[in-house]
């Protein structure tokens, strides 16, 4: 900072002085003062200068400061953030899992049951058999290496169950055909109780029996003596007659 003006004619004074006594000439001493000013002027545009710039260092680190601090706040944030998606990573894969397990497990399971109803259909009644042609030929013929999906192989499942529980639970009458003493086939009107057994005679009324699910399918035994019993029962059937009770045999295995 330059002096003020009394030390500044003071200091004049002084080199003029001092430039006398040494024999300086005028204009070496006019030239120094020219120098020492010009020096004066520069620190003091230095001093100047550095305090500004102090200001705007000053400035910047708050900046820098608050920047760093919100940086520290994001990070913070995503490393709730990235825990959170790891938890619920953990749980998908956990879902996932459960989900593939159950899929086997399904898979596993409409096998067997695809297993046991080829078994079974052949020694089911072949009205329940014909009912059953459009659930069977959708199941799949290779259990293991279809691609059928689970829920389509259980709907067909199901299908098939359904319909064996809607003919065991009820008492339903089909016009089929046996044969007679002679091998001969004769038309007949079959009544099924459910599953568990069945009655034919003809429309003559000389022709009757009984049949019963056996280890390889209904087997059938002729006896005429129930012909009249069997009509009763079908005329009881189609409400030709009042319902009233009808004496007949049941083989119970």
């Amino acid at each position: 900072m330059i002096s003020s003006p009394r030390h500044l004619a003071a200091l004049i004074l002084f080199l003029l002085i001092g430039s006398v006594q040494a024999g300086t000439s005028l204009t070496e001493t006019r030239s120094t003062l020219e120098k020492w000013v010009e020096t004066r002027q520069l620190v003091s545009k230095t001093h100047t200068d550095w305090q500004t710039d102090k200001e705007t260092i000053e400035q910047t680190e708050l900046l820098l400061e608050r920047e760093l601090k919100s940086v520290d706040e994001q990070m913070a944030k995503l490393g709730t953030n990235s825990t959170q998606v790891e938890k619920e990573r953990t749980q998908a894969e956990a879902q996932l899992k459960s989900s593939n397990d159950a899929l086997v497990a399904s898979k596993e399971f409409a096998a067997q049951l695809e297993g046991q109803i080829r078994v079974l259909v052949p020694k089911l009644p072949t009205p329940l058999q014909d009912i059953l042609k459009p659930q069977l030929a959708r199941l799949p013929t290779d259990s293991i290496g279809t691609k059928m999906q689970a829920t389509e192989r259980m709907q067909v499942i199901v299908g098939v169950l359904n319909e064996l529980d809607k003919f065991n639970n009820a008492v339903t009458t089909f016009s089929e055909k046996q044969k007679n003493q002679a091998g001969e086939e004769v038309a007949v009107e079959t009544v099924y109780i459910g599953l568990g057994a069945a009655y034919f005679v003809n429309d003559a009324g000389d022709f009757a029996g009984t049949g019963a699910p056996g280890p390889n399918g209904w087997e059938w035994t002729i006896k005429p003596e129930l012909a009249a019993s069997v009509r009763e029962v079908i005329h009881i059937y189609r409400n030709d007659r009042p319902a009233h009770f009808v004496p007949l045999p049941v083989v119970i295995r």
